[in-house]
């Protein structure tokens, strides 16, 4: 695929056509409801409320590569999510985000992001995408306030 926004995020019930959010900046993050990074959500649900509305656009990928953290359905995932840490951005459909069957959005992401990322190494991993450009943020050193300050 030729850029990012040629891509689409299947949710548990729709998809989102990342066309439709050229005009927006975009944070992906590799998620998971059984690890010590998990509290992340409730400041990615905080980071949604207060810049949602200035076209940041959050979208979360439960994935289990990691110590099988994230062992749910994707209707299991989205109801932890949205009881317990209030979660109202989008949750996508269960994806791997390393290895051979690497989501085709993560390997893109991973590819395009400068410098170019070999393998995601942790839950609550983050790309940011703004002006076209891709930024990793590799989740064992990385808060999402430090995301929010490269907005």
């Amino acid at each position: 695929m030729s850029d990012i926004y040629s891509y689409s995020v299947e949710l548990p019930k729709s998809s989102i056509a990342l066309s439709d959010l050229k005009d927006k900046t975009l944070l992906f993050v590799n998620v998971a409801s059984k690890c010590g990074l998990t509290p992340q959500y409730k400041e990615l649900q905080a980071l949604h409320e207060k810049q949602g509305d200035k076209g940041l656009v959050i979208i979360g990928f439960p994935c289990n590569q990691f110590k099988a953290q994230e062992p749910g359905t994707d209707d299991e995932v989205l109801q932890f999510c949205q009881l317990n840490y209030g979660v109202t951005f989008p949750i996508a459909k269960k994806a791997d985000v390393n290895g051979p069957e690497t989501q085709p959005i993560w390997k893109y992401l991973k590819e395009n992001s400068q410098p170019p990322v070999e393998n995601i190494d942790w839950n609550f991993s983050k790309f940011l995408v703004k002006d076209g450009k891709i930024t990793w943020f590799p989740a064992r050193t990385t808060k999402v306030a430090d995301v929010e300050a490269a907005l």
